[in-house]
């Protein structure tokens, strides 16, 4: 079945794509302007009428890789279709006009990473609260929650009160020396002048 859709996807397309047999299904890669395109192809030669998934990948200095899970209820196969958008500008034309399920999806990934998908309807935020900033799923945001307001009850082992000892506490991923409530005090707290050694000792005769 696999070879059968990646003959298609190749006939369609030829080199412009790339296509890969994963666990499960078969993983089709695009280039951001066949991305409307290659959904197309998956849902109306393909049969991949059922839209399952659509979610982002943050691949660092590589970009943002965007991927959709589609399925053909009559045919019985999966399609990971993918692409990739630059980190400096990160947009790709919206697929609700080939799948509507896509319209959340994409609203949570443009929230989560960043990506702006171009002719949405309505891309506003969807799960984080007014006046957010930044894009949480993105690898260098910081991860600030437990140096900025400690957790309730015990998150190490030891810190009960009973138990193993407490290991070195560690700053969240992400997370500068320099940042937060801690490091603040910690800048502000006065310095132990360092005696030096020949200092506190008498002037014996």
């Amino acid at each position: 079945m696999s070879a059968d859709l990646a003959a298609a996807w190749t006939a369609r397309f030829g080199d412009e794509v790339s296509t890969e047999e994963t666990h499960g299904g078969l993983a089709v890669g695009v280039p951001p302007e066949l991305w409307v395109d290659a959904l197309l192809f998956a849902r109306d030669e393909l049969a991949c009428g059922f839209f399952d998934w659509l979610t982002g990948v943050d691949e660092l200095t590589e970009g943002f890789a965007v991927v959709a899970h589609v399925y053909s209820l009559e045919r019985g196969h999966h399609l990971l279709v993918r692409t990739r958008v630059p980190r400096d500008e990160p947009r790709l034309p919206t697929a609700v006009g080939v799948y509507r399920g896509a319209n959340w999806h994409e609203r949570e990934t443009c929230e989560m990473f960043g990506v702006i998908f171009d002719g949405h309807p309505d891309l506003k935020p969807l799960l984080l609260p007014d006046g957010f900033e930044g894009h949480p799923l993105r690898k260098d945001f910081v991860l600030a929650a437990r140096v900025a307001k400690p957790w309730p009850g015990a998150k190490e082992p030891g810190e009960s009160g009973h138990g193993a000892p407490s290991r070195r506490r560690m700053r969240p991923p992400g997370v500068p020396d320099d940042w937060g409530p801690a490091a603040q005090q910690s800048a502000e707290r006065p310095q132990r002048r360092t005696r030096r050694p020949d200092e506190g000792r008498g002037s014996g005769a």
